[in-house]
């Protein structure tokens, strides 16, 4: 979804960033969720049984809508906090998502594009330098790093989770050397598939969920499931708020994802 406004001689461009929970999907979603909805009939029932005001103190009988959501904490798009890869990070107890700073969930967005990486490969140091040099930019501390994969397309299809390139160790290592504190992907998580690494960690290749266990060394936050980065039109230049809903001791929490751009009117 994107809305364009203008606002104090500006004008602003929001792109939503984030999934839909929907309960089609729910059956096939590693992290199910289920959404019940209560029609607006339902709450005459309710407010007859607790107040004694039955359908005709409503006009037309109609109260109030509710839905009763159960889901996963990592349903849907979602910040994921350092607690989420352990109980430690840098030797510290790991933050909870009610502990992330503010400030690391808004600030400049780096778009990087890695839809030429195929599923199960891995996004290397060398990808992100060599894509970084093609569209001219130099990380700096506190940039909300953002990796298209192109794979959120499959998000209503059974088996998406299998389709994504993901990050290795080297390169969410590097990223977070550079100041780095959220890094997002339109994929079910920022690590290759799971088929993929456990394979290669029966051969002794690699750790299993490496570009997660980065963060029990060096603390740093994920968005997983992040979508519509193909509307983002250009790769640096525009702001990221990523606020992750407050939840108690929590290791990770939902998030309206929107990349959002300004410009003076007239420009």
């Amino acid at each position: 979804m994107k809305e364009i406004f203008e606002k104090n001689g500006k004008r602003v461009t929001l792109i939503d960033l984030s999934d839909q929970l929907k309960n089609e999907t729910s059956s096939f979603e590693l992290n199910p969720h289920q959404i019940r909805y209560s029609k607006h009939e339902e709450a005459a029932v309710m407010t007859e049984k607790i107040l004694g005001l039955d359908a005709s103190y409503w006009p037309d009988g109609e109260g109030w809508a509710v839905e009763e959501v159960t889901l996963s904490s990592h349903a849907g798009t979602h910040v994921d906090a350092p607690y989420h890869y352990g109980s430690k990070s840098a030797g510290k107890p790991a933050k909870t998502i009610d502990q992330v700073p503010l400030h690391w969930c808004y600030g400049d967005g780096v778009l990087l594009d890695m839809t030429h990486k195929q599923a199960g490969e891995e996004i290397t140091i060398e990808d992100i330098q060599k894509e970084l040099d093609r569209i001219g930019y130099e990380i700096k501390p506190f940039d909300i790093i953002m990796i298209h994969t192109g794979t959120s397309k499959y998000f209503k299809s059974p088996g998406y989770e299998l389709k994504h390139p993901g990050l290795g160790k080297a390169a969410t290592e590097w990223l977070v050397d550079q100041g780095v504190r959220l890094i997002g992907i339109d994929a079910w998580g920022l690590d290759r598939p799971f088929d993929v690494l456990a394979k290669e960690a029966k051969e002794g290749k690699v750790q299993f969920w490496e570009a997660h266990l980065v963060g029990r060394e060096k603390e740093y936050c994920q968005i997983e499931k992040l979508c519509n980065l193909d509307q983002i039109p250009k790769p640096f230049g525009f702001k990221v708020s990523a606020f992750p809903i407050n939840i108690e001791r929590a290791s990770a929490g939902w998030s309206r994802v929107v990349a959002i751009f300004e410009e003076e009117i007239g420009k």
